[in-house]
């Protein structure tokens, strides 16, 4: 447990040394802060639009970083051969996986907190009440980057990191757009269409359901339940992906 807990935080470490991690978190600052000239132009709806800018881009900023991090770091670690020197250190590979991507959550949970003080300054600074409901958008988003994570480590365990990248990125959209996806399919002519959009629908994960970005614009606070079983879902979703990548990581060979 020591020894995971300090690849933990030696990888923390290594993602906010690097360069697109404080780009990403400068660019944020800057978007947050820069939304109350957006909220200028629409007086009436001030509240609203800072809110919609604030956790929109605070959302596409962590997703790209979570891709980032999750499809690189572990690719990193192989082509440099360090992954040689960890591995004859007494950890398992599985411990070494989920370490690494234990570090790269931190590191997003840092800029999300970073962020959510940011959007709460601004809130006060322009008289802007703050709602539960916009908390409890920025914990869900938090659970929709541990998701993609998951994903990211899985695919790194195969594949390339612009390969995994790609299919990564592909899953965030398709997870967003997955309801729409099996509607359109279920009206499609042709059965392969129909199976093939009932298997997608329940095989990519419904992130959806981890969107609370439009409740929060409108001050719509969601049930203390429905929050809970939606996050139970995303968590669970992300520990059967990490079970798949620690079996293939397991027995990957290395030379």
């Amino acid at each position: 447990m020591s020894a995971a807990m300090a690849l933990v935080v030696n990888g923390f470490r290594e993602a906010r040394r690097n360069r697109v991690t404080v780009v990403l978190l400068a660019f944020a600052a800057l978007l947050v802060l820069s939304s109350a000239a957006i909220a200028d132009a629409a007086v009436s709806t001030i509240y609203r639009v800072l809110v919609d800018v604030a956790l929109g881009g605070a959302s596409a900023i962590l997703a790209a970083l979570a891709i980032f991090l999750s499809c690189g770091s572990l690719n990193q670690e192989i082509q440099r051969r360090t992954i040689f020197i960890i591995m004859s250190k007494p950890i398992s590979r599985s411990a070494f996986l989920l370490s690494r991507v234990g570090a790269i959550l931190l590191t997003l949970l840092v800029l999300l907190l970073v962020m959510g003080a940011l959007f709460l300054m601004e809130l006060k600074v322009y008289g802007a009440p703050f709602h539960r409901s916009q908390l409890a958008a920025m914990a869900m988003l938090f659970v929709e980057l541990v998701v993609l994570t998951s994903f990211g480590a899985l695919m790194s365990t195969f594949a390339g990191p612009i390969v995994s990248a790609v299919v990564v990125a592909g899953v965030y959209f398709a997870g967003h757009a997955s309801r729409d996806l099996y509607i359109r399919a279920q009206r499609s002519g042709s059965a392969l269409l129909r199976v093939l959009g009932k298997g997608a629908y329940y095989l990519l994960p419904n992130l959806d359901r981890l969107d609370y970005k439009p409740a929060a614009a409108y001050t719509l606070e969601p049930s203390g339940r429905e929050l809970l079983v939606n996050a139970g879902y995303g968590l669970a979703y992300a520990a059967v992906v990490l079970l798949v990548a620690t079996l293939i990581f397991d027995r990957r060979d290395f030379k």
